[in-house]
């Protein structure tokens, strides 16, 4: 028997009443007439035991009257066999994930996943059905569905627990998003495979801020799938993150300019002095700066940019380190400084290249080095034979007057293998040339000279040839005027499309495609023979427009984030990779990007197009170093439901077995019968107690005569 509030049992001490007072013995009231009592001396009675009960039944009585009571009170009922939810005992599918980035990292949190993950692991039941995901950038099984249910069901927690110890945090960001979408993915899988169970989601991590969930914005959460999050705790809140602030692509940046880093310091930190400088690549974050250190001194909560010199006369420098923070999984950076890339333009025409009328002239003045690009412009006369190794180097190459059919078709051959040929005649007189570029039989033109100059009227701004142009505020081309030019039929041409037009009508600017490539066909040049494009501000950027839609200027970077692909120009032989730890990664002569980086450090490419060996650094995600707690608030915004913990679910749990209680305690209502049984036991007392007293009235009155 149960009982549903058992306090009341208590009441069951009032049963020492009725005895104390049956204990208590009292003076007799019986009188015995005597003749005279003058001789004699009063002396009290004398009883033969000093305490009695008398009246036991009477006792018994009362006694069970008040313990009735009690019972009564205290809500009696009897245990039936638990009524749970239907749901309750069907098997659940987890997925246990557990967050392996970066900045997991960090004193006593990886021990604190590990705690976590193992708790949720052993509340798992025999016929629950568990997956373990690791995750960074993406996520990945530890342990699928098939290798839990291959698995013994009392071997099933140690298999995923060993697994778990095995592994240890990496150097990826938390790409959050990414993680739950995956994990949310696989329980819906079930939804349509006979598993009515619940479907729940525990996510261990450490739930910075930093955290990445873009994943979440677009994606709608399947109906039915709980989150759970098991929140892995650091030792100490102090952090402070050392990042790299890279320049731009098309930045004129010079080679050995001092690097620039941000120090970014955690809200929660308790220290805000720092060191920061070079130091020896492979080297950790306790060692000694090479050079002169800088004192870096950031706040709790803010991030502040430091330039930092190379060292004179030292050389190798590629690690940048902060000193003074608690945590150093993010207080290094590797720079390699940006490659100035070589180029080659091939100029086919008559021209001397100090004549300042020619068009030579300002091409090799357009076309000058920058810090990030050299470019060598080559210039071979019209007649000469072409060399093999000019042309596989060109990246564009310019053709001004009429060349042999040979010399042509060579060019043709560059242009189907994807090369950009720039056709500006000098004269009507280069129209073969065309035509054998084009595989045409032949190509009308004739010269245009307007009575006063012609202008550019109608431009397609969205061709990237054009594009740079597309703002108002440099779209204007009517100061450009062009004195002659050459008049073709553009419909006539294969393909041609017209990109640009003069305001008589005629083509400026045309483009073919051929194979791969492209013909790109001028009517006017730019030297001031023809126009006055060679002195408006939109003939350089012109020029460089050609030369990146030829490929001929794509900027190689040198900087990476963990997990990003690398580009590779791979030669015909494999190309390899040496790692930060030595080991070097063979790739296929047909792979054209290095997909390993999980390391930080530097890494160099040999084997590569042109033989020149590539280097470039791998860093952290900067959002790693963002190590304040985030607010839950922000997942449930993105549409995720958090459930509560399980130690609330436990007390969930004792919940439902006091509302069983109470629910079959209100159905038995074993109270009443106690009630009722007490009422007949007064009864019977109170008859018992009148028929006793009535019995000793009686025995009185006889004795009294």
């Amino acid at each position: 028997m149960n009982f549903l509030t058992p306090l009341f049992l208590l009441g069951a001490l009032a049963i020492a009443g009725p005895i104390i007072y049956h204990l208590v013995r009292r003076t007799t009231r019986e009188r015995t007439s005597f003749s005279s009592l003058m001789f004699l001396s009063p002396t009290p009675p004398r009883l033969s035991k000093r305490s009695r009960i008398e009246d036991l039944l009477l006792l018994i009585l009362r006694c069970l009257a008040l313990g009735l009571l009690a019972l009564g009170f205290a809500r009696p009922f009897l245990r039936q066999a638990q009524i749970d939810d239907p749901t309750a005992a069907q098997p659940k599918r987890m997925v246990l994930l557990v967050d392996q980035s970066a900045s997991m990292q960090r004193s006593g949190v990886w021990a604190s996943a590990q705690e976590r993950a193992g708790a949720v692991l052993r509340r798992a039941g025999p016929a629950d059905q568990v997956a373990v995901y690791l995750f960074g950038r993406q996520a990945t099984p530890l342990v699928s569905f098939e290798d839990w249910n291959r698995t013994a069901p009392g071997d099933r927690v140690a298999l995923a627990v060993a697994r778990l110890a095995a592994v240890t945090p990496g150097w990826s960001g938390t790409h959050l998003g990414n993680a739950l979408v995956t994990a949310a993915e696989a329980l819906a899988e079930t939804e349509g495979k006979n598993l009515p169970g619940p479907r729940q989601i525990f996510l261990v991590t450490d739930l910075q801020a930093g955290s990445r969930m873009e994943s979440l914005q677009a994606y709608e959460w399947p109906r039915g799938v709980e989150l759970f999050i098991e929140p892995a705790k650091a030792a100490s809140p102090t952090n402070a993150g050392l990042q790299l602030v890279a320049d731009a692509a098309d930045s004129s940046r010079a080679v050995d300019a001092p690097a620039r880093v941000r120090v970014t310091n955690a809200t929660e930190s308790k220290r805000e002095q720092f060191k920061l400088g070079w130091t020896r690549a492979g080297t950790g974050a306790a060692t000694t700066f090479v050079g002169a250190a800088l004192d870096a001194y950031v706040p709790p909560g803010q991030s502040r940019v430091f330039t930092v010199p190379l060292p004179a006369g030292v050389t190798g420098l590629e690690q940048l380190t902060l000193q003074g923070d608690d945590e150093t999984f993010d207080n290094t950076v590797y720079f390699i400084p940006p490659l100035q890339q070589r180029t080659t333009v091939l100029w086919i025409g008559g021209d001397v290249a100090e004549d300042i009328k020619q068009p030579l002239f300002f091409l090799r003045r357009a076309l000058s080095d920058t810090p990030r690009i050299g470019i060598q412009v080559v210039a071979v006369a019209p007649g000469a034979a072409l060399l093999p190794n000019d042309v596989a180097a060109s990246s564009a190459i310019f053709v001004s007057e009429n060349v042999p059919a040979a010399t042509a078709g060579a060019l043709r051959q560059q242009a189907l293998e994807g090369k950009t040929v720039v056709f500006v005649p000098r004269s009507a007189a280069a129209a073969p040339t065309l035509a054998g570029l084009l595989d045409v039989p032949t190509v009308a033109m004739e010269e245009a000279k307007p009575a006063n100059y012609a202008m550019f009227s109608d431009i397609d701004f969205k061709h990237p040839l054009f594009a740079a142009f597309a703002d108002p505020r440099f779209s204007d081309f009517t100061k450009i005027h062009i004195w002659k030019y050459r008049k073709f039929d553009a419909a006539a041409l294969p393909n041609a499309r017209v990109i640009a037009k003069l305001d008589s009508g005629e083509p400026a600017v045309i483009e073919i495609p051929v194979g791969r490539g492209r013909v790109f066909v001028l009517a006017s040049g730019w030297h001031p023979e023809d126009s006055q494009l060679a002195v408006s501000s939109k003939f350089v950027p012109l020029l460089w427009s050609l030369l990146e839609l030829g490929g001929g200027i794509a900027t190689v970077p040198t900087q990476y984030s963990i997990g990003d692909s690398v580009g590779l120009r791979s030669a015909d032989a494999a190309t390899q990779v040496r790692t930060p730890a030595g080991a070097v990664v063979s790739l296929t002569a047909s792979a054209g990007e290095f997909r390993e980086a999980v390391q930080p450090g530097v890494y160099e490419a040999t084997g590569l197009a042109g033989s020149r060996p590539q280097r470039f650094a791998v860093n952290l995600d900067p959002n790693e170093s963002r190590t304040t707690p985030l607010s839950m608030d922000e997942l449930e915004q993105l549409g995720v439901p958090i459930a509560r913990t399980a130690a609330a679910a436990t007390e969930t749990v004792a919940s439902k077995t006091v509302l069983q209680g109470i629910e079959t305690e209100n159905r038995q209502k074993l109270w009443r019968w106690f009630i009722v049984a007490t009422l007949a036991v007064l009864l019977i007392e109170s008859a018992l107690a009148g028929w006793s007293a009535r019995k000793a009235s009686l025995r009185t009155q006889e004795v009294a005569p």
